[in-house]
């Protein structure tokens, strides 16, 4: 461990909003990814304790890109 290490402040705590409960989350678990016809996509979080109950879907990297025509 390095001196920097003890000493920096911590990152900032990555939140989200549960697509379930519509709870803010300070824990988000992945659950898919939202593609869009124009712009980035989004990814769609649950909270831990929804996250057994949702039904999951594709992740960034989970799907091949389809080819061009």
């Amino acid at each position: 461990m390095t001196r920097e290490g003890l000493t920096e402040l911590p990152p900032p705590a990555r939140n989200a909003i549960c697509c379930d409960c519509g709870r803010p989350t300070y824990a988000p678990v992945p659950v898919r990814h939202i593609e869009r016809g124009s712009g980035p996509g989004y990814t769609v979080y649950a909270c831990p304790r929804c996250a057994p109950d949702v039904a999951p879907g594709p992740l960034p990297g989970e799907v091949a890109p389809s080819p061009s025509s």
